[in-house]
């Protein structure tokens, strides 16, 4: 059985469409009008073997905020749709990655009750025209609709690109093993018998 979920989110300011398959193979069709947060999302797809499409437009000519929180919104909700009840999953995972000079850890419970925890600082406030505070509102965004808990720390890091990627890629290594069946697990792993 298919373990996938998709969203669409259509504002104002933005049109977003996703389709994400936990059981893939890292494959990917991303096109934001972002390309550093294509690159991002490229790394979540390779990094956890999931498939992810992604198709957004937005208020560029504003700036790219609207765009980032709502393809976190909506990449969350997709998420979400793809955990179903959650039966079978492990639910817990964590994972360091490392870039280079950076390491980032990020931890995870697919929990169904949202929470970020950020410590991730970068050093530089633009990298192209990306503004890298977007990160959080991605990373924000994303958590809350997936109704996931998402811990991510820096534990050491200079260049700005390093540390995102790397927080991109640790946030697929945890994501790919939390969401993992687990042939231990025969029900929600919830002492309340639920998620959330």
């Amino acid at each position: 059985m298919s373990r996938a979920g998709r969203a669409a989110r259509g504002t104002a300011e933005t049109r977003v469409e996703v389709a994400w398959e936990l059981d893939g193979t890292g494959r990917c069709e991303i096109s934001t009008g972002l390309p550093f947060l294509d690159h991002m999302l490229a790394q979540l797809a390779r990094h956890g073997r999931f498939d992810l499409a992604v198709s957004a437009t937005g208020d560029l000519d504003v700036d790219a905020h609207h765009t980032v929180e709502d393809v976190g919104i909506a990449l969350g909700r997709a998420l979400r749709e793809a955990v179903g009840s959650g039966e079978g999953i492990a639910r817990y995972a964590s994972a360091y990655a490392p870039l280079d000079e950076a390491l980032v850890l990020a931890v995870v419970d697919v929990s169904g009750r949202p929470y970020l925890h950020y410590a991730v600082p970068v050093p530089r406030q633009r990298l192209g025209a990306y503004d890298t505070d977007l990160t959080e509102e991605f990373f924000r965004a994303f958590a809350m609709n997936a109704q996931i808990t998402f811990h991510a720390m820096l534990v050491h890091g200079r260049n700005a690109h390093h540390i995102i990627e790397a927080t991109f890629k640790a946030l697929a290594l945890a994501l790919d093993g939390a969401t993992q069946v687990d042939p231990r697990v025969r029900d929600v792993p919830s002492t309340k018998g639920t998620l959330g």
